[in-house]
């Protein structure tokens, strides 16, 4: 029997992919190492999102080559698929494919195995292009399931390559979205995160949009929540909102993807939006849901950016008052609009406006967990992470520990009432609430 590893970058959607590739390479009678050492196949599913992460795959696949002389090795995913000359050079790879077709993966390996040849095949998207159903994972180790639902991308910010290693927004249908979730369901999973490359996307070409999807879900006995993944603002109707708030299994926890609070460099992004746009999306959530939480993504030293701007940027992060915030320095992107931009910020600007906007996250993210003392919410709780607490997570996506007796047996998949007694930097601490008893 062969074994398979394998190497995953980037988002929740690559790491579904990956989960996919391996029940795929189950199902064909491979088995899936935990580690490269004595694995005959080395599957690199990359991301290419920064410059800086094409070198880090490119540096894995050489790694993977040294350590793994003899061994298959193929590249996928969104590098050589945006990248295809470059990729077609890295000679380490044995095959190297992109972000289409990747149900054929094993049969190329096959082939592959069969005949040593080297295999390349990096199909162009075009515009009629159907979403990509893949062989549904299991996701043993979690008490999650992700669900990707939509792929590919129509937004073309300057910053951004994915249009490019994705294709057009296209839909899973809520047909093969229910088929998924039931087998997640019968498994024993409470939760359902819905991902995608532009989520907030999901069924515009179906005539539906992503409350008919968290809807369908919602119907499947044995589901208990459903959650988000990362949404773009522009396309939160009001229609949406109020069907979205209809839905009991839905968590109160919105990733609303912002990158900037400063109008001018929303404007030089490309994004569809500007900051008071922004601002009454929030309040208008919060009106339906008045217990949620928002999480985000800011970028800082995008080219242009002033002091000024910069200020007003981290002004608007205290505004909106995030329970936590994903800051990141911009990173040029060759291909893109930005790349060619003038006025690139030198890197140690970057550093600093990084590190001054982490507090500033860092700030909202302690005002809005002290927010939560004396609060019982409910817990789906993980794998122990230590001796000392059991560990989950409340449907706002706050980190809840409780206190673990020695004795105790694990709360691992079960939800329960939490009172929230005490807040920490990056987490609460509570007890199992009167009302489990």
């Amino acid at each position: 029997m062969y074994k398979v590893f394998f190497i995953t970058f980037g988002c929740k959607v690559n790491q579904y992919e990956t989960e996919c590739m391996k029940t795929a390479f189950k199902k064909s009678g491979y088995e899936v190492a935990d580690v490269q050492e004595g694995a005959d196949i080395v599957v690199i599913n990359s991301c290419t999102v920064t410059s800086s992460g094409d070198s880090r795959v490119i540096s894995a696949l050489k790694r993977a080559r040294k350590n793994s002389p003899f061994a298959v090795i193929a590249l996928t995913g969104c590098y050589p698929q945006a990248n295809g000359s470059e990729a077609e050079k890295l000679t380490e790879a044995d095959i190297i494919t992109g972000t289409k077709n990747r149900r054929e993966l094993v049969s190329i390996v096959n082939e592959f195995i069969e005949r040593r040849e080297r295999k390349i095949t990096l199909e162009k998207y075009s515009a009629d292009d159907i979403f990509e159903n893949l062989e549904s994972p299991s996701f043993d180790s979690n008490t999650r399931a992700f669900l990707k639902i939509q792929d590919g991308c129509n937004q073309f910010c300057t910053y951004c390559i994915i249009p490019y290693a994705r294709g057009r927004c296209r839909s899973r249908s809520p047909e093969s979205i229910v088929a998924e979730v039931k087998k997640h369901a019968e498994s024993g999973k409470k939760e359902i995160v819905l991902t995608g490359i532009n989520l907030a996307f999901y069924g515009k070409e179906y005539g539906l949009n992503l409350a008919d999807a968290v809807e369908v879900c919602a119907d499947v006995k044995g589901i208990e929540r459903i959650r988000l993944g990362s949404l773009e603002p522009e396309v939160m109707s009001d229609d949406m909102i109020e069907r979205l708030a209809r839905v009991d299994k839905l968590c109160p926890h919105f990733h609303l993807s912002l990158q900037s609070g400063c109008d001018k460099t929303l404007k030089a992004m490309n994004r569809r939006y500007n900051s008071a746009e922004y601002l009454a999306l929030v309040e208008k959530i919060r009106k339906f849901f008045p217990e949620c939480s928002f999480t985000t993504d800011i970028m800082v030293g995008f080219p242009s950016e002033t002091d000024e701007d910069f200020r007003e940027s981290a002004e608007f992060v205290k505004k909106i008052g995030f329970s936590r915030v994903h800051v990141f320095r911009y990173s040029r992107r060759r291909g893109t609009v930005a790349d060619r931009m003038a006025e690139q910020i030198p890197e140690n600007i970057k550093t600093l406006r990084a590190e001054k906007m982490t507090e500033t996250a860092r700030q909202t993210e302690e005002i809005y967990l002290r927010s939560l003392v004396g609060k019982t919410v409910e817990v789906l709780f993980e794998r122990e992470n230590c001796t000392d607490f059991h560990h989950g997570y409340s449907a706002d996506y706050t980190v809840i520990k409780i206190p673990r007796e020695n004795s105790e047996k694990s709360l691992r998949n079960k939800i329960f009432c939490v009172t929230i007694e005490e807040s920490r930097p990056d987490f609460c601490i509570g007890r199992i609430a009167d009302e489990n008893i």
